[in-house]
């Protein structure tokens, strides 16, 4: 096999987007790939599509399938339908997927029935949480795939109590943070956000003084009405001493509307909005004194920028944020974030240290990687 390497980099939702940015800059760096990107329609909403590519400087899509949302089976299914005649009429030599969706596992999939070969970006993440359609996703992708890069020691383990061969798994770092260290220059000072999303004036000066950001946006918070109501209610009694901006899932914000939680929205220091863009989530992230969050790549994200994070999850498949990074995991008890919160705003907070290979150059070591593994199948 000689070069150019055709490659196939497949995206579909807002992860994807901030993880395949430096991959595809990376194998276009080398010379010696030719990469086609597949964007499978799964988020269509422009804030959590288009804005990411111009943002995040991704080349346009090379083929957009344009699934739209669904049930996950049918959304499965709709994607593999659309990637076959694809793979077969232009077979790549190498499919590479990145993180848990539903694009991913689908594209994994249809690579395997036609054999061919399947690099996984995030490979060997575990919650061992079989409620998590994610964790399904990730187990699938990583039996199927050839190739494990892999962003923490955690996951190489995993993958070999899994019987993955040890040769197949590569640790190359993170390429989350290689797109947030990239970006972090451009990102949105918390001021401009603040403005741009028509904060008041008396929010914006006590803002001034510190303020906390927060999502929310997984099914085992935001669709138990009991449960959300009590998260929901719990961020506005910490916007009373630590203002919040509540960046707003549309999930979330069809659950909250349906339980009658929206006037708790309306709080004085709660500024809840849509969807942020990755540059003015970035800058968020980077300049408030705390994020609360069941978001897994936030986990990571505050780990390298050094910010406290709470995370309102009963476990998390990203343990070396809790243990070197920033992070702390409360469970969904809404009872247990006042308090932390109080300590940061008193003592500063977790702060850890990054992770081993959270460089900066994750996507560089899988460029090396891929061309290796192509240019060993001879």
């Amino acid at each position: 096999m000689t070069p150019p390497f055709r490659v196939d980099l497949i995206v579909g939702a807002r992860p994807n987007f901030v993880k395949i940015a430096p991959i595809v800059r990376a194998l276009r760096a080398k010379g010696t790939f030719a990469p086609r990107l597949i964007h499978t329609g799964q988020h269509y909403d422009f804030l959590m599509d288009r804005v990411f590519f111009e943002e995040l400087r991704i080349p346009a899509p090379d083929v957009n399938l344009k699934i739209g949302s669904g049930p996950a089976s049918e959304q499965v299914a709709k994607i593999m339908l659309a990637l076959h005649p694809l793979f077969v009429e232009d077979r790549p030599h190498l499919l590479v997927v990145v993180g848990d969706v539903n694009s991913t596992v689908a594209a994994a999939l249809t690579a395997s029935c036609l054999r061919i070969p399947i690099a996984h970006v995030e490979a060997g993440l575990r919650s061992f949480d079989r409620e998590m359609p994610e964790e399904l996703n990730r187990l699938v992708v990583d039996q199927l795939s050839d190739l494990h890069f892999v962003t923490e020691k955690e996951g190489q383990a995993n993958l070999i109590a899994e019987r993955v061969a040890p040769e197949r798994i590569k640790f190359v770092g993170n390429v989350m943070i290689d797109t947030a260290y990239d970006a972090l220059e451009r990102a949105v000072p918390a001021p401009d956000t603040f403005a741009t999303l028509g904060a008041s004036a008396a929010f914006r000066e006590r803002a001034a003084n510190g303020f906390g950001f927060a999502t929310l946006h997984r099914p085992s918070n935001v669709d138990d009405p009991v449960k959300l109501k009590g998260l929901i209610q719990a961020l506005a009694k910490v916007s009373e001493k630590l203002p919040l901006v509540f960046a707003v899932h549309p999930r979330t914000r069809g659950n909250i509307e349906k339980a009658g939680l929206a006037e708790t929205l309306k709080a004085p220091g709660l500024l809840a909005c849509e969807p942020l863009a990755y540059l003015a989530s970035l800058g968020l992230m980077r300049d408030a004194k705390v994020v609360v969050t069941d978001s897994g790549g936030m986990q990571e994200e505050t780990t390298a920028l050094g910010v406290p994070c709470i995370t309102v999850r009963d476990n998390t498949e990203r343990p070396i944020t809790i243990e070197e990074g920033t992070n702390t995991l409360i469970g969904a008890d809404p009872a247990r974030i006042g308090p932390i919160v109080d300590d940061i705003l008193r003592t500063g907070g977790k702060r850890g240290r990054k992770p081993a290979l959270w460089d900066g150059k994750a996507a560089e070591r899988i460029a090396v990687e891929a061309e290796a593994f192509l240019r060993g199948r001879g």
